[in-house]
């Protein structure tokens, strides 16, 4: 019987000859077509004066910044500010999760418990806490789901390859779709069944993802572990990322806390509310799930952790001594006033839609990410992050006269927290998405349940009246 290619372990010697990506050639006539294109700003802009005078919401968000109501939910709920007399308050921030506190859930965990995701990915899906036996049977539905139809690797992952993970992972999920033959069922039995077998299968797609774009692109070894049965999400990531398969007990613990953390963030966040549109369109799971993973991999959205990583690295290399507090803040003057890292004067990392003086998040990420780096080559860096968190605020007061309250998001300490587990930044986003999926599956359920309607906001067109049509030969 011939060995399945996705249950093989494969090393590609890095030397071999893999074929160089050639950039795309644009021929003279194409590129003069294409400079037709030159006034695409103008052609599309609209006077923002326009949004005010019309009092439309941009990006459904009302003049104050809180988000427009567009709909109901029983998922979850961020709180960051409260409104009094018509004005927005900063309030510490939380998040509830079913009606259950994040800090509940995750604050004080019980280090007797060795794994929280699947409970947490239960809350969401199902509505309530698991019991001890009602958790068993859900473990293990997800533990017998990680396997993937036959020659799914060679097919999907290791034939044009993308340089983006996330791309790879939102094809994989429409390549799924082919391989369900009730795909377009819509009943609660078969949206469960795809739901659970996406958060089993994605961490899996996500490490043979990762290795096929090493190997495509970076001329190194294709390393393709077999799961091990029995090992939770977190388990299994590790156990197939790491080479050797190896992995303390301890990091385990911390990503399965990171996989909570990213788990659900509110329906209003893009990639849920992406969620919400696609089903109220009574479109198939993965078409909707796929098209989340897009909404995610945007750079003002999940995609953003990249930039807190760039932008650190700069002030680790600029910043001599990160222990002194004037040297830190004033390179981070430097951000601010669009003197260095990109330009726009924003300190990624800092500032929320929603929060204001604290993310929950944020705060129980650097709580476990100080038990891991205690004692560490990794405390410093630590340090010098909690002194940026520290010291944004009063900066932006200084240069720019801001009272905005600003504390710091989770993607401050998320992509640190992976650099530590020598998690390779390429996979920042994708786990992200990975624990998300939970999330989107709770509000997809939600919207098939409870929607009924498709979702179709208004746009206010710029242009009044009808233009005379004119022949083109009098053009």
């Amino acid at each position: 019987m011939a060995m399945e290619i996705d249950e093989a372990v494969i090393r590609v010697d890095n030397h071999a000859e893999i074929d160089e990506v050639e950039p795309i050639e644009i021929s003279d006539d194409e590129a003069r077509r294409v400079r037709l294109y030159e006034n695409f700003y103008q052609v599309n802009a609209i006077d923002p004066a326009l949004y005010a005078q019309h009092d439309v919401k941009r990006g459904l968000r009302n003049a104050d910044g809180t988000g427009v109501l567009a709909g109901m939910t029983n998922i979850s709920n961020v709180h960051g500010y409260v409104m009094s007399d018509g004005e927005k308050m900063p309030a510490e921030g939380s998040l509830r999760l079913r009606g259950y506190d994040l800090y509940d859930l995750l604050g004080d965990l019980d280090p007797t418990r060795r794994f929280a995701f699947e409970e947490v990915a239960y809350l969401l899906l199902m509505g309530e806490l698991p019991t001890q036996e009602r958790l068993n049977r859900f473990v293990e539905v997800i533990d017998s789901q990680r396997e993937l139809p036959d020659g799914f690797t060679a097919s999907t992952l290791m034939v044009d390859t993308s340089p983006d993970l996330m791309n790879m992972m939102a094809r994989s999920i429409l390549r799924l779709y082919a391989a369900d033959e009730s795909a377009e069922d819509r009943s609660p039995e078969h949206e469960i069944h795809t739901a659970l077998s996406l958060i089993s299968r994605l961490p899996r797609i996500m490490v043979l993802a990762y290795y096929a774009k090493q190997a495509a692109f970076n001329h190194e070894s294709m390393i393709m572990h077999r799961f091990v049965p029995g090992q939770s999400t977190a388990e299994t990531i590790l156990s197939m990322l790491r080479p050797d398969r190896s992995f303390a007990p301890e990091e385990a613990r911390m990503l399965d806390i990171m996989l909570c953390l990213h788990a659900e963030h509110g329906g209003g966040n893009n990639s849920s509310f992406t969620t919400h549109v696609l089903s109220s369109a009574d479109t198939d799971p993965y078409s909707t799930y796929a098209a989340a993973f897009g909404s995610l991999k945007g750079h003002r959205h999940g995609g953003a952790n990249h930039q807190v990583r760039a932008m650190q690295a700069e002030i680790k290399e600029n910043v001599k001594n990160w222990e002194d507090d004037d040297e830190v803040a004033a390179y981070l003057a430097k951000i601010v006033n669009k003197q260095a890292y990109d330009g726009t004067g924003l300190v990624y990392g800092m500032g929320h839609a929603v929060y204001t003086l604290s993310d929950p998040r944020a705060v129980i990420g650097k709580r476990f990410a100080e038990q891991l780096a205690a004692g560490t080559e990794y405390e410093a860096e630590l340090n010098l992050l909690k002194s940026i968190e520290r010291l944004t605020p009063e900066v932006f007061a200084r240069e720019k006269g801001s009272t905005k309250e600003l504390c710091a998001n989770v993607d401050m300490y998320s992509g640190f927290i992976y650099s530590m587990m020598g998690i390779p930044e390429d996979l920042f986003t994708p786990l992200f998405a990975c624990a998300r999926m939970a999330g989107w599956a709770a509000h997809r359920f939600e919207e098939i349940a409870a929607g009924k309607r498709i979702i179709r906001p208004a746009y206010k067109n710029t242009i009044r009246g009808t233009k005379p049509y004119v022949p083109i030969e009098r053009r």
